[in-house]
C-alpha cells in the first residue's frame, strides 16, 4: 500500500471554530496541517499571517506545512519558522535568490519546499535540488479553493517525480488544487506521494471519513 501524506488545507476550514477544525483533521488522520498564505500581490486573495500558525501551533502535533503565496518571501519565513512551522514552501516565481532563501528556511530549523504554479517548468528548480526538502506542484492557478484539477500537470509530475530520482533526491513531492476522490489516483500514479486536500475534506459532514476514502483511492 503506497504511503500517502495528507495535507488538509485549512483555507476551507471554518475559521469562526478554527480550533475545532484543526483538532477535527488531527484526531481524523490527517499527516500535515497545510497553511495556505496569501498576500493580495501575488494572488488576489489576502489570508492569513503568522499569527495564526503561532495561533494553531498548541492545539496539534502534527506537521505544520506553510506555503507562502506571497511576494519578498524571504523577509517572511523568520517569522512563520518562529510561529512554529515545520515546513515553508515559497513560490519560484517570487524568489530572485531562490538558493538563497531555501538556505535561509533550512537555517531557521524548518524543511524548505518550493513551489511552481501550473505555467512554470520543471527545469527552473534544477540547480536547487540540492537545497530541496519539497516540492509542491501547483494543479490549479493558486489563490481560490474548490477550483478544478488542471489535468495538463499530470505529465508535470511524472517529469519532477523523474528529476527527484534521477537527483537521488529524497524531498516530498505534493500536488496542491483540486485533488479529490476523482483525482488522487492520477495524481498518485504520476509520482506524487503528497497531496493537500481542502474541500475535499472541510466540505465532508466527516472528516476522518474523507481522509480514508482518499487513502483507499490512492492506493489503487
Amino acid at each position: 500500500m503506497k504511503n500517502i501524506i495528507i495535507a488538509p488545507s485549512i483555507l476551507s476550514a471554518d475559521f469562526a471554530n478554527l480550533e475545532k477544525e484543526i483538532r477535527a483533521i488531527d484526531v481524523g488522520g490527517c499527516d500535515w496541517v497545510h497553511i495556505d498564505v496569501m498576500d493580495g500581490t501575488f494572488v488576489p486573495p489576502i489570508t492569513i499571517g503568522d499569527n495564526i500558525v503561532k495561533a494553531i501551533r498548541p492545539h496539534t502535533e502534527k506537521v505544520l506545512d506553510v506555503h507562502l503565496m506571497v511576494e519578498h518571501p524571504e523577509t517572511q519565513v523568520e517569522a512563520f519558522a518562529k510561529a512554529g512551522a515545520d515546513i515553508i514552501t515559497v513560490h519560484q516565481e517570487t524568489c530572485v535568490h531562490l538558493e538563497r532563501t531555501l538556505q535561509l528556511i533550512r537555517s531557521l530549523g524548518c524543511k524548505a519546499g518550493v513551489s511552481l504554479c501550473p505555467s512554470t517548468p520543471v527545469s527552473n528548480i534544477k540547480d536547487v535540488l540540492h537545497c530541496l526538502d519539497l516540492v509542491l506542484l501547483m494543479s490549479v492557478n493558486p489563490g481560490y479553493g474548490g477550483q478544478s484539477y488542471i489535468h495538463a500537470v499530470t505529465s508535470k509530475i511524472e517529469e519532477t517525480r523523474s528529476m527527484l530520482d534521477a537527483a537521488g533526491s529524497n524531498a516530498d513531492l505534493e500536488v496542491d488544487g483540486g485533488v479529490n476522490t476523482a483525482t488522487i489516483a492520477e495524481v498518485v500514479d504520476a509520482g506524487a506521494n503528497a497531496v493537500v486536500a481542502g474541500s475535499a475534506v472541510y466540505n465532508k459532514p466527516d472528516y476522518a471519513a474523507a481522509m480514508s476514502e482518499l487513502r483507499e483511492l490512492a492506493a489503487g
